[in-house]
């Protein structure tokens, strides 16, 4: 096979006429060579931290849509349906992902399940990371969400990270405001990249103490904004990723759409594609090619250097999208779950007030943090309600794995002004999630997730939608344009029903994930992030 563009090579900072010879997936020959082809030939993209199972998709289906962006692969950690089908999960994935021609990299879950503080399915203890680093399929250690552990010397914490070192495989980070003499021990234990950092100095001080920063655009958290100029000076240590990315969103764009934003920014393009394309595979060890003789044929033929608008897709040298359709085929597989709790009644949602004010989640939109307020209760009959005026709404989280009584607290800015919303995509053990108006309502669509054995709905007073996720709960068993379909619909009722978030479903997502920062709900109680620490609801 022969590819004729304007050939760009990163590496060497240059861009030629020119045309690459591929034999047996390989490119064998790069030659200068005039002709009258105008687009642009270039290394694919590489998501470098993304969790595969946040698109709702398994990944031969995310394959199938990732490529029209011109992604190749994926460092993916898949720690999600670990913390439902530990080990088993994991090896779900990957196997999933060697169906289709797709360069997957997963890593082993660290932190499974991510705190004592919640209920999972399943535990992956330091003996099972051992066993799963051994596997040439785990590329390394995903993020040490378990901060704490590792400035407190946890046993636990401690062997998972030796392991990844005797086994000489980088180890994620996840470290979000963790700054100062902290930041420094956590570095020192090894650990290498974060992408969790929301401002310009965080990211800048992780960045002078020798960690990769990781420039994060997803479907809640948007970090593009506040780190990008950093990329000016130190793009060598920089990478771009989604963390993560739903359905609706990865059917609009991927990592294209941040290197487009990054020349609208006037970075140098040079250092954009270096972050995009070349920064994962050298910090990963990645099996990627970068457009030079001997790699791998992984490139994708772009209409022009600005818009990124991907025209072809070769991975291994097999051609995977062209004339705007994916050529890889989908794939059957069986339904792996783990949802064994019983329907709930309303007064399972009744929460009796004893007079005093209440802690509030508040969420923020584009944000995986929450800030926390004091607010006055609104009581009727003795039982604290949502108060829709005010946005103060009802949250729930329900053990999925057995029968246990909800646990409750209050939400500030989702917004809903009739019905509920929920979810069993509820980071990081995808218990069920609720928010809603009344106790009716919650106890609604509660129990819809519990029929379907998973999904995310909506309900108002009259109408019920589900997008069922019968895989661990968290994923579809459907193509990829049918899920983002089905996703955008929920989305819009919610909206509807006047939540304002831009993306409330992912949003809820991560209500309950405890080690992000302030207060969040898990299954077990109100739970302090900063503290690390469950705390009253009442005050």
């Amino acid at each position: 096979m022969t590819l004729q563009g304007n050939i760009v090579d990163v590496l060497n900072k240059r861009i030629f006429k020119g045309e690459i010879i591929v034999e047996n997936g390989k490119i064998t020959a790069i030659n200068e060579k005039q002709h009258a082809v105008e687009t642009f030939i270039m290394p694919g993209f590489v998501d470098a931290h993304i969790h595969i199972e946040s698109s709702m998709l398994v990944p031969s289906e995310f394959a199938r849509l990732a490529v029209k962006h011109g992604t190749v692969a994926t460092v993916s950690d898949p720690h999600e349906i670990a913390n439902v089908l530990g080990v088993a999960g994991v090896e779900f994935m990957i196997e999933n992902g060697k169906q289709v021609p797709f360069k997957f990299h997963f890593g082993a879950p660290s932190c499974v399940p991510a705190t004592t503080f919640e209920s999972a399915g399943a535990i992956i203890d330091a003996e099972a990371i051992k066993k799963l680093l051994q596997n040439p399929d785990i590329t390394y250690l995903a993020e040490m969400m378990n901060y704490p552990g590792v400035l407190f010397d946890d046993a636990e914490v401690l062997q998972k990270l030796a392991w990844a070192k005797h086994y000489n495989k980088p180890i994620d980070g996840h470290a979000p405001g963790v700054l100062g003499d902290d930041i420094t021990k956590y570095i020192e234990a090894g650990i290498s990249t974060d992408h969790e950092c929301f401002t310009y100095n965080e990211a800048l001080e992780k960045l002078q103490k020798g960690m990769k920063i990781l420039i994060r655009e997803g479907s809640a958290a948007k970090n593009f904004d506040a780190l990008i100029d950093l990329a000016n000076q130190h793009h060598e240590n920089m990478m771009f990723c989604s963390d993560d990315k739903h359905p609706d969103d990865l059917i609009l764009n991927h990592i294209n759409k941040l290197c487009e934003r990054a020349i609208l920014k006037r970075i140098d393009l040079f250092k954009v594609l270096q972050m995009a394309c070349v920064n994962p595979v050298k910090h990963y060890g990645l099996n990627v090619g970068l457009l030079q003789e001997g790699d791998a044929a992984d490139c994708i033929v772009v209409e022009d250097l600005m818009h990124f608008k991907t025209l072809q897709t070769y991975i291994n040298g097999e051609l995977v999208f062209y004339n705007n359709t994916s050529q890889i085929k989908p794939v059957s597989f069986k339904n792996p779950n783990n949802f064994n709790c019983s329907k709930k009644s309303v007064s399972d949602f009744k929460l009796k007030s004893t007079g005093k004010k209440i802690r509030v989640i508040n969420a923020l939109e584009g944000q995986l943090v929450t800030k926390e307020s004091i607010e006055a209760p609104l009581v009727i009959d003795g039982n604290i309600v949502s108060n829709i005026d005010k946005d103060i709404l009802k949250i729930t989280v329900v053990n999925r794995y057995k029968n246990e009584t909800p646990a409750i607290a209050f939400i500030k800015n989702i917004g809903l002004k009739e019905g509920a919303i929920a979810s069993s995509v509820g980071h990081d053990s995808h218990n069920i999630i609720a928010v809603g108006t009344t106790d009716e309502t919650i106890c609604k669509a509660v129990n819809l997730i519990i029929e379907n054995k998973g999904g995310i709905c909506a309900v108002s007073n009259t109408e019920a939608q589900i997008l069922p996720l019968p895989v661990a709960g968290i994923m579809s068993d459907q193509d990829g344009k049918t899920v983002a379909e089905a996703y955008a619909k929920l989305d819009a009722f919610a909206k509807k029903l006047d939540s304002n978030l831009h993306a409330p479903y992912m949003t809820l997502s991560f209500m309950a994930l405890l080690v992000i920062p302030s207060l969040k709900l898990s299954d077990k109680g109100l739970f302090n992030g900063n503290d690390f620490k469950f705390v009253n609801l009442e005050v």
